[in-house]
C-alpha cells in the first residue's frame, strides 16, 4: 500500500541538506546522547529525573591537524544518593556513561571528542520553570 501511494506522490522541495539529518544542535545532541546513555545504563536505579547541562562545546584543531571537540557537560540528578549511583565505585559508571556517549558522538560528528562528565545535585530542577522551558521539558 505505501508503494502505491509513494508512486502517486510528487517531488517536493528539500528543506534540509542531505548530510542533514537532526534539526538540534550540537550541543542539544551532546546533552541528549550522556542522558540516553545514563539512562540506560542505570536501569531503574535512578529515576528519570536526571537532565545534562552543556557547559562547553569548543572544536579546536590539533598538532597534526586532525578536529577534536573539547565537551564538558553536567549531570543534574534530584538527590546525593543519585549523585553517588552515578559516579559508581571509584567513578566506574560515570567512565562508563562518558565512553558510550562519546563513541556515539563520534560516530555522528565524524571527529575526535573529548569528553568531560561532572555530576551536581540540584534537589528543586523539576520545580525551576525557566529550566523546564530552557529544556521544553513542559
Amino acid at each position: 500500500m505505501l508503494d502505491e501511494i509513494e508512486a502517486h506522490l510528487k517531488p517536493g522541495p528539500a528543506y534540509y541538506d542531505t548530510e542533514e539529518y537532526t534539526d538540534q544542535t550540537l550541543r542539544q545532541l551532546a546533552e541528549e546522547t550522556i542522558r540516553e546513555k545514563a539512562l540506560k545504563l542505570l536501569n531503574d536505579e535512578v529515576p528519570h529525573g536526571i537532565y545534562v547541562e552543556t557547559d562547553k562545546m569548543k572544536f579546536r584543531k590539533t598538532k597534526t591537524g586532525e578536529g577534536i571537540y573539547d565537551v564538558s557537560a553536567t549531570i543534574y540528578c534530584l538527590r546525593n544518593s543519585h549523585k553517588g549511583i552515578i559516579i559508581g565505585k571509584n567513578g566506574q559508571m560515570l567512565k562508563k556513561i562518558g565512553t558510550y556517549a562519546r563513541e556515539d558522538l563520534e560516530e555522528m560528528l565524524d571527529t575526535k571528542i573529548n569528553l568531560q562528565l561532572w555530576v551536581k545535585v540540584r534537589e528543586d530542577w523539576l520545580n525551576d520553570t525557566a529550566l523546564i522551558k530552557k529544556f521544553k521539558l513542559q
